[in-house]
Parts: C-alpha cells; sequence; structure tokens
C-alpha cells in the first residue's frame, strides 16, 4: 500500500500531545491482511499500547482509523472506528467505537487513513488537521464547555466546511460515561470521550482537499446501483418527514442514502438536531409516564447528553438503577441531592446529567459507570443490576434467554456487539411481524430459514428452540462483522441478508468482496474476506488475553440470565420465536441452561480452533492466521496453548 493505492492515501498520522511530535508511518506497516478499520487500529494498538497501560494515562492510545472504502458515496461508508483502552470494563481493555456523519470521510480527504493520538498535553489542546499542515493549538477557552458549543465555535471561526469532533465537560472531566460528538450530532460511546478529556484533547478539526480513488470507477458504479435497488425503502417509510409542517428531516451522513432510521428533529423552542434509535427511546417512556402524554422532553434530554457529552447507552443504564435503588429506599431526594421523586421529567435529567458530568457531589460516584457506583453505594444496590446490565455499563438487549447465540457474541466483546446482535434481531423482527399478520411484512417461517441457511450456516441457527447450530452462526455474524468494521461500512445498511423491495427478498453476501474489489484493485472472494474477520477477531481476542483476559474462565453471561425467566424481550411482546421447521412459538419464560450453554462454548471454540477446555488460543491457529508475532507474544504471557487448529466452520 504505496500512497498511489486505490481505496487508501497510504499515510497514518501519528501525534504525541506529550512531546508535540508530529509523524508519519506508511498504513501497510499495519494494515495488511487486515484492510483497514478495527483491523487497522487493533494492529496499531497491539503494537503501541503496553498491555499493563492504565485507560486513562498517557500511555494508552487513542486511534481514529478508516476504511478502504471510507469516502466513496453510495456505498454506506461515511464511518470511522474509534480504539483505545477503555475505562469501564474491569480489567480494562481494547474497545472501540463507531462515529458516522462526516468526519472520517474528511480525514481520509485530508490524506490519512488513520489517526493515532498518544501522550497527553499539559493544558487543553485541539487539533487542527488541514492536508499536510498538522497543528496542535490552545483549547484552554473550550475547557469545560459544551461539546456542540465547541463544535459550533470552531467552525464559525475556522470555517463551516471543517469537519470537529469534540468532547464535552463530562470527557474534560474523565467521566467513565462520556461520549465523542462530531457533526450531525454522530456520537461515539464506550469511555471514548474519557480517554480523550484524559489527554486535555478537547476537538479534532479536519479539512481535507484530496479526493479517494478507485481501482475500478465502472464496476464500482454499477456494485453501487445494485446496492441501491436492494436498499429500497418500502412505500410510507418517509411519510413523517414528507408531511406539510413536519419537524421531522431525512439527515444522512456522507454520500449515503440507505438508512431509512437516520433523521433529525426540531423542536418547538428552535433547537434541533439528530434524534433517532436508541438515544430517541430511552427517556421516552418514562417522561410519558411523568408528564401523561408524549412530549418533547425525550429530545431535550438526547441533546442534553450530547452537550455534556455523555453516552446514552450508558445513561439509560444508569437511569434504570437509580430508579431501582429508590424503589429499595437506597437512595432519595435528600441523600442524593437529585430529585428522584420526579424520574420522567426534564428536571431530574438537567439535575443528573450536570452532576455526572461536573462530578459535583454524588455525580461524582455515578461518573464511575453504574457498576463502580453500586460498589460504592453498596446496600445491596449492587444486586439490583445483574439482571439488565451485560457488558460496559450497556444493558443486555438481544439477550441469550431469547436468541442463545448471542450469548457467545457477548462473552467475547469488551461491550454491547449492536452490530452483531442485529444480524440475529432484525431478521426476527420481521418474523414476529408476519405472524401478527402486519400489512406487508414478508418473512415467513420458510423465508427466514432459507437466509439462515445461507448467513448463518444453517436453519437451525433460527430454530430458537434448540441450541443446535448457534455456535457455527455465533462464528458466522462475528466473521462477517469484523471483516465489514474493517471495510467500513454503516450497521444501518449491512449486511443486506434480507430485502424488502424484491421478489425473493434474499439479501446478498457478495457485495462486500466485490467493493473491496472494485475499490482497491486486490481479488478478495466471499470466503476471503471473512478469513480477514476471523483474523481481526483473533487479534483482538490476543489484546485481551494480553491485558488479563483468561479465555473461557472470563467468558461469561450473567448469572441471572441461567435464573430469572424471560419476559417480554425488547420490541417482541409476547417472545414470539421461529422455531422447527419455521413454526412459530413463544419462549416466555425460558431460561439459559447452564451445561447446554458451556457445551454451546466448548462447539464454538473448535469452530474457533480454540483450545476447548480453556478457551485459549492455539499458536497453530494463530499462525495459520498469519499472525506469528502474536502467538509469539502469548507465549511469554501464558495465553496461548499447543495444539492444532480444529476449524470446522466458515463461510458455505
Amino acid at each position: 500500500m504505496t500512497s498511489s493505492d486505490n481505496g487508501y492515501t497510504g499515510r497514518i498520522l501519528q501525534v504525541d500531545l506529550s512531546s508535540r511530535e508530529i509523524s508519519h508511518v506508511p498504513t501497510h506497516t499495519h494494515a495488511e491482511g487486515l484492510i483497514g478499520g478495527r483491523g487497522l487500529a487493533a494492529k496499531i494498538y497491539w503494537d503501541l499500547v503496553p498491555p499493563r497501560a492504565k485507560a486513562l494515562s498517557p500511555e494508552n492510545c487513542l486511534i481514529f482509523a478508516t476504511g478502504p472504502l471510507t469516502g466513496f458515496p453510495g456505498v454506506g461508508s461515511s464511518r470511522v472506528q474509534v480504539c483505545y483502552k477503555s475505562p469501564v470494563t474491569t480489567p480494562e481493555v481494547f474497545s472501540y467505537c463507531n462515529v458516522g456523519g462526516f468526519w472520517g470521510v474528511e480525514l481520509k480527504f485530508a490524506g490519512y487513513d488513520a489517526l493515532v493520538v498518544t501522550g497527553a498535553a499539559e493544558k487543553p489542546v485541539y487539533l487542527y488537521i488541514r492536508d499536510d499542515c498538522v497543528e496542535v493549538r490552545d483549547a484552554t477557552r473550550f475547557w469545560q464547555q459544551s461539546a456542540v458549543g465547541v463544535r459550533e465555535a470552531l467552525k464559525a471561526e475556522l470555517g463551516r466546511d471543517v469537519r470537529v469532533i469534540a468532547t464535552g465537560p463530562a470527557g474534560d472531566n474523565r467521566v467513565t460515561l462520556a461520549s465523542l460528538l462530531a457533526d450531525g450530532d454522530s456520537s461515539g460511546g464506550a469511555s471514548a470521550g474519557a480517554v480523550m478529556g484524559s489527554k486535555k484533547l478537547k476537538a479534532i478539526v479536519v479539512q481535507g482537499s484530496g479526493k479517494v480513488r478507485a481501482s475500478d470507477p465502472p464496476r464500482l458504479k454499477q456494485l453501487a446501483e445494485r446496492v441501491r435497488v436492494l436498499r429500497q425503502f418500502p412505500e410510507g417509510t418517509w411519510d413523517k418527514v414528507h408531511q406539510e409542517g413536519s419537524r421531522w428531516r431525512r439527515d444522512v451522513c456522507f454520500g449515503c442514502s440507505l438508512c431509512s432510521l437516520r433523521v433529525s428533529y426540531r423542536a418547538e423552542d428552535g433547537n434541533k438536531g439528530k434524534f433517532m434509535c436508541q438515544s430517541s427511546l430511552f427517556y421516552g417512556v418514562r417522561a410519558a409516564r411523568f408528564y401523561g402524554s408524549e412530549t418533547e422532553v425525550p429530545f431535550h434530554v438526547n441533546k442534553l447528553c450530547d452537550a455534556y457529552g455523555l453516552d446514552t447507552t450508558a445513561v439509560e443504564a444508569m437511569i434504570y438503577w437509580l430508579v431501582r435503588c429508590s424503589q429499595a429506599g437506597i437512595l432519595n431526594d435528600e441523600n442524593t441531592g437529585l430529585p428522584l421523586s420526579k424520574i420522567g421529567s426534564l428536571e431530574f435529567m438537567v439535575s443528573l446529567i450536570r452532576k455526572i458530568a461536573f462530578r459535583e457531589g454524588i455525580g461524582d460516584v455515578l461518573a464511575q459507570g453504574t457498576t463502580r457506583a453500586a460498589e460504592i453505594i453498596g446496600q445491596g444496590s449492587a444486586e439490583l443490576i445483574q439482571d439488565f446490565l451485560m457488558k460496559g455499563d450497556q444493558i443486555g438487549v438481544y439477550g441469550p434467554r431469547f436468541y442463545i447465540a448471542t450469548g457467545l457474541l457477548y462473552m467475547i466483546e469488551p461491550r454491547q456487539p449492536i452490530q452483531q446482535l442485529h444480524h440475529m434481531s432484525r431478521p426476527l423482527f420481521k418474523f414476529v411481524d408476519h405472524h401478527h399478520g402486519v400489512k406487508g411484512a414478508y418473512m415467513t417461517g420458510d423465508l427466514i430459514r432459507r437466509i439462515a441457511k445461507r448467513f448463518l450456516g444453517s436453519e437451525l441457527a433460527v430454530d430458537f428452540s434448540t441450541y443446535e447450530g448457534k455456535a457455527m452462526a455465533a462464528k458466522m455474524i462475528q466473521d462477517r462483522l469484523y471483516a465489514m468494521e474493517s471495510l467500513i461500512l454503516c450497521d444501518f445498511a449491512w449486511p443486506i441478508i434480507y430485502v424488502d423491495c424484491s421478489e425473493d427478498h434474499m439479501g446478498d453476501p457478495t457485495l462486500e468482496h466485490q467493493l473491496y474489489t472494485a475499490v482497491t484493485g486486490r481479488e478478495m472472494d466471499e470466503e476471503g474476506l471473512y478469513k480477514v474477520g476471523e483474523r481481526v477477531l483473533n487479534l483482538q481476542r490476543a489484546i485481551h488475553t494480553r491485558e488479563g483476559h483468561l479465555g473461557r474462565q472470563s467468558d461469561q453471561v450473567r448469572e441471572p440470565y441461567f435464573k430469572m425467566p424471560l419476559k417480554n424481550p425488547f420490541k417482541n411482546p409476547g417472545a414470539w420465536a421461529s422455531g422447527k421447521d419455521g413454526e412459530t412459538f413463544q419462549k416466555m419464560g425460558w431460561v439459559v441452561d447452564r451445561e447446554k450453554f458451556e457445551d454451546l462454548k466448548t462447539e464454538f471454540y473448535g469452530y474457533r480452533g480454540w483450545d476447548p477446555v480453556t478457551g485459549l488460543q492455539t499458536r497453530s491457529k494463530l499462525r495459520e492466521l498469519g499472525l506469528d508475532d502474536v502467538a509469539a507474544d502469548l507465549t511469554e504471557c501464558g495465553g496461548v496453548v499447543e495444539g492444532s487448529a480444529t476449524d470446522k466452520g466458515g463461510p458455505v
């Protein structure tokens, strides 16, 4: 990969904030065999971050990585992968988030495949990147200011065309719940804001004049058209946007028309911004219950989180725990200084968000995250989180009591692996709609089984009455999604496993590798792309092992999943599922069978080529994947075992 390679700029920008040294390294030194995105970032991290480095120390890296498809319109690749060691996990390990909008594309246009920030500044700074001009500038005047306000101030000062990613006060104060915010209110959580704040890095401004180049533009154009056709939206998708006087508008990322969810809202007071998915839902029920009807409060709460730089997924979990603590008589208005008696109100959220962001009063405890806050508060409050919290202080949606295979996905990741979870949940939602006779619903039992056979290894993958087929399904989901996050492709558009507006409704798993070949000129088939995904996952597993992960011993799901019966799962009242031969049945009351889940882990380790007893990686498997140096390093810390690769799975 030279500077002239198609799909790549050929350069990685490195900025050491301690020394203010700015340097460049060739992309190929880190991306070979890993494509870009998550794979590129994982390799940089492996090479640069010492295993014992603390998440909020100068030794940690903050890595912003694009992929070879980034910057090409029409393919849903406008995102940037952000990787670092996260302070939210115990032990602290490599983690990541994914930011959409325009910032990642602008970094590519500026001539960089990735940005690596090391060290820590003595006083607040921001990075200014305009092509080859890279400067570390003073940001003292912006410290403790709103992420939205800083973004807008920098754009007013430097030009509306610059792209900005910033932290709010929560990041400045190294709050575990802190997030990043970029143009278009695109956000990234999982404590990325805390790491950025620990480096006293308030913002990164990027402007680029370059262009991306494809190896085969005509072929890329054909594929983009194919993607557009497959991703056509059903009639009525944009009704609320097109209605006269609507406060909603479509708000897409760079060069994208593939997402049916990304919208923004304009409130009565004139405040406007992105309002979609989890961040638009997490306070809705509580607010409606408090006010007696739907209001604009959930929108204003969303914008408060953006401004203060707080991850709404982490805030949602915190609120859930606070409600239970209030009901149990552990916490109240008097001993917290929070209006807990008014949960659901805007007043409560204004107080909560400010106290956490500025670490005021009890906010200093809450700023450490729900799990640690519960340990500090004590009085049995830690027991109140066990049944709903999964990884990274996030609520465990799409859990293993219902989906089974998602237990394997959760146990591998340092945070909620939402992209992987969607791979299982979205077809099921379509199936449930068909079961209930929803107009236009088409996901029959026969169709969901055909999709499972093509994308998940067998029809058994969507028979939710059995543990059979779930280990293979988990492996295939991981391999596909790790490759996807290395390209990088957006979760809202990819993978295309079903099609709304076609006769047979079947998706196409060959498009990703065809896009890679058309852009880079490097031949890649479907199996080869999934092998890259497998390589990246194994590299991440090795990083975690080096940082304290203990294989099978650490591969766990929460204890209540084995004991507490399933109630109505998310978006599926009644717990309806596809069962044997595509028939419908209900999973209400199910728990995870401990013995069967341990057997499932053993089967999964076998497909992965890992040791079936310990869950540790094998030297032979790492060497097979071209990770010889990783195998050598893990040998020194006892994190790898002998044995032959026993991978029985893979793409079909």
